[in-house]
């Protein structure tokens, strides 16, 4: 008796730690807004910036900007907003808030975990990215802002399936803007057309990987 007494408390101990670790969670967005954003080299110009609230299980757990785009059922992406404190050391207070615009984020529905995604040579206000099944097609920037490159990732992978230096910066059209690539499917190929460069495609040779999560990756349910 006592061991079949045993065996149902463990059945039911493994199974309430089941359902705990596969409790849903609610991943969704707010209500968008508008606020004033500095852009250009010098940061002179204003301009608006339409942000909204990600929020898990009932919390705020970033704000975005622009549309999300979803890479799986599960899996989405979108455009981090923060605010950055610009209070010089010489000036009195304790903050002077500013919104920016950041890096990618990948969010998890299933697991309603929240992480940022690497986007080599990505600039926030430079690089409008265009997004096909778990592609990314942008142009980038190097570190000191001088030159720039057409780029293309897969999600899961460490390195750029395409990272093409298409010269410097300072040779672009004044107030020139790199407009987002162009997919197409049957072969997959993105095309870029920047002012300035000359226009070409890229033929994706595609391969899938699977998107795990850092959760997933460190054995979570």
């Amino acid at each position: 008796m006592r061991t079949l007494a045993g065996i149902c408390v463990f059945a039911f101990l493994v199974t309430g730690t089941g359902s705990a670790a596969s409790k849903p969670h609610a991943v969704g967005f707010g209500k968008w807004s508008e606020v004033k954003v500095l852009v250009g080299d010098d940061e002179s110009t204003p301009a608006e910036m339409k942000i909204r609230p990600l929020i898990v299980d009932g919390r705020v757990k970033e704000f975005t900007t622009g549309i999300a785009h979803d890479v799986t059922d599960r899996i989405f992406v979108v455009q981090r907003a923060y605010r950055l404190n610009d209070l010089l050391p010489q000036e009195s207070g304790s903050s002077r808030w500013r919104w920016q615009r950041g890096g990618w984020l990948l969010v998890d529905r299933t697991s309603g975990r929240v992480q940022a995604i690497a986007l080599p040579a990505f600039d926030a206000y430079y690089s409008q990215v265009s997004w096909f099944r778990d592609y990314a097609a942008y142009c980038g920037l190097s570190d000191d802002a001088s030159m720039r490159f057409s780029v293309v990732v897969q999600l899961g992978r460490r390195k750029p399936l395409l990272k093409k230096s298409v010269g410097e910066k300072s040779n672009a059209p004044a107030n020139a803007s790199c407009p987002p690539p162009v997919w197409a499917r049957a072969p997959v190929r993105v095309t870029f057309d920047a002012p300035g460069e000359a226009k070409f495609a890229f033929i994706v040779r595609t391969q899938a990987v699977d998107l795990v999560t850092e959760e997933d990756d460190e054995g979570g349910n």
